[in-house]
């Protein structure tokens, strides 16, 4: 078999590896102020190594008010209070390290906080030597630049006393965006990026990266029906200058170091990541596509949940998959902080969680790519239902609640998007033992109530719990060629209830069946182009496969992948 190389000649560390996603608030707290700290992650590093996971990605550590959770940065060099200290985080480097593990940050430069000291200086004064650090424009007869909307609900502009402009802000008031047009301002982005990875961390998680360049003339957006401002997302996703731009940061900063990156891209294509992710073109490792995560809403918005259907979900991860092997690379992922609970959504957390829960793992992490696992995944978390609004902190969250009332839709038809959708689904401490264990104190977050059945104590102490069937998956990857580098193809795409694929390398072929139904279905296995008797078993979530037989019955949720030599 020839590896795919990278430039340099040497087989990238990371398409072997499995990366797991903590958000510090919520994962563990050592000094019972109820909030997630470094000291709490480095006590549980132990259990991060029994999974098996080579690569720690911290959603942001940096000093913040907290507006945004952390996303809206105040000091890109200093470490938030109530998290610790930067010898704590020097710490986790080494303790991480020891143990075979990287730490990939978060690097979020689309936007800063409006308290940070460039945004302090550039609302000043027109003349601020930092400015044109940020995205400032003149009203229209007393209104915005444009009509853009806010991700995070109203308009995107937001005018200042102080001078009369306007500043751009795509996400909250408070996270003003930064104007990558201008080069001082990308000069000191880049400082910082080398002042990280000089401190020995494994690479950067990069938030919504592809909306740092934008259409220079700001034209108006188009208003969706029942949208009060318009989707400016033409002129903000993947930019004019994006691919200058992530080629300058590449060619200046991290060409010189060995790490992953990772670019958060919503609106991202296949043929758009074909780009961003070709080594040729020295832009990132790998993106976050959202178009798989956009399967189960309505046209305009998230908030309009739709039910998943299943043919939608494999063509696209079909189309994902063909369009970058051999050309790009794959990220693969069901959560992370800002998507619900995948066994909530995807799977059935009333009858079947255990066996929902391992199929979707199953299916996930038999694709090409690296995979990504979020804090609890490995547990079978679920979403939580809070019976009042103010019981949430995201700040999207309480945002929209606000703008669908002021509309007139009823508090029970908006807590039913909010059960669904909401961040703070993902965002509830992680559940250790049955009563609790993430701090000693109060959470920030109320935890959810089901702590008791689902917790990683219990967890550990069951051998057929969801966390080895994770824990295997990650063994094959490191073990198995084919899971790296073999070529994918979906069978049965038009069956509504299997996904059914093989991934062949070499004269080895691997068969992944998996049921997203509470019913069993038949495989038969002239279907499949094999014999199932010849089949040996990889992994499964159920016991006892009748392989003998020329069909087999897929009981509910039931996953499994089956080898084979071809002759």
């Amino acid at each position: 078999m020839e590896v795919e190389k990278t430039l340099n000649g040497k087989e990238p560390w990371w398409k072997r590896s499995v990366v797991y996603q903590i958000y510090p608030r919520s994962f563990m707290d050592s000094n019972g102020d109820g909030i997630g700290d470094l000291q709490g992650i480095i006590s549980k590093l132990d259990y991060l190594r029994k999974l098996g996971i080579d690569v720690i990605w911290l959603s942001p550590i940096y000093d913040s008010p907290n507006d945004d959770n952390g996303y809206d940065i105040r000091d890109y060099r200093a470490i938030m209070r109530e998290f610790g200290t930067m010898a704590d985080f020097e710490r986790l480097i080494e303790e991480a390290k020891d143990r075979g593990i990287r730490i990939v940050m978060d690097l979020v430069v689309n936007h800063t906080s409006d308290e940070h000291s460039w945004f302090v200086e550039s609302r000043k004064s027109t003349s601020s030597k930092y400015r044109d650090f940020y995205i400032w424009k003149e009203g229209k007869d007393g209104a915005p630049p444009n009509n853009w909307g806010s991700i995070f609900s109203g308009s995107a502009w937001e005018k200042d006393e102080k001078t009369g402009s306007y500043y751009l802000h795509l996400f909250s008031k408070k996270q003003p965006d930064l104007n990558w047009e201008h080069q001082p301002l990308r000069k000191e982005i880049y400082e910082m990026m080398t002042f990280w990875l000089d401190k020995g961390i494994g690479g950067f998680r990069m938030d919504v990266i592809n909306f740092i360049s934008k259409d220079v003339r700001f034209p108006d957006g188009t208003v969706h029906p029942e949208q009060v401002f318009a989707d400016g997302s033409a002129y903000f996703m993947n930019g004019p200058k994006i691919h200058t731009y992530l080629r300058e940061m590449n060619e200046t900063v991290l060409q010189n170091y060995d790490v992953l990156t990772v670019g958060e891209m919503p609106g991202a294509t296949p043929e758009d990541a074909q780009i961003y992710t070709n080594p040729e073109n020295q832009e990132l490792n790998m993106v976050f596509t959202f178009e798989h995560m956009d399967l189960d809403r309505g046209p305009y918005e998230k908030w309009d949940i739709q039910s998943l259907q299943l043919v939608d979900l494999k063509k696209n991860l079909e189309k994902w998959q063909q369009a970058l092997h051999h050309k790009g690379w794959n990220s693969l992922y069901w959560n992370n902080h800002d998507q619900p609970r995948v066994v909530s959504r995807f799977g059935d957390e009333r009858e079947y969680r255990e066996q929902s829960a391992k199929m979707l793992a199953i299916c996930l992490h038999m694709l090409q790519g690296t995979p990504y696992i979020y804090q609890g995944e490995e547990l079978g978390m679920t979403n939580v239902k809070f019976a009042s609004i103010e019981d949430y902190q995201d700040i999207e969250t309480i945002n929209m609640y606000k703008e669908k009332q002021e509309q007139g839709i009823p508090h029970e038809k908006i807590m039913e998007s909010i059960y669904a959708k909401g961040r703070d689904n993902a965002r509830t401490p992680m559940q250790w033992t049955p009563d609790g264990g993430f701090t000693t104190g109060t959470p920030w977050l109320q935890m959810n109530d089901n702590v008791n059945e689902i917790n990683a104590e219990s967890a550990l102490a069951n051998p057929n719990s969801i966390f080895y069937t994770y824990q295997k998956l990650i063994k094959l990857r490191k073990t198995h060629d084919i899971i790296t580098y073999g070529s994918f193809q979906l069978l049965l795409s038009e069956h509504p209830y299997l996904f059914v694929y093989k991934r062949v390398l070499e004269n080895e072929e691997w068969l992944v069946v998996a049921n997203f139904s509470k019913r069993s279905e038949t495989l038969t296995w002239s279907d499949c182009d094999v014999e199932g008797k010849n089949g040996q078993v990889v992994i499964a979530n159920y016991d006892h496969l009748e392989l003998n037989k020329k069909a087999l019955e897929v009981r509910p949720y039931e996953a499994f992948v089956l080898s084979f030599q071809r002759e």
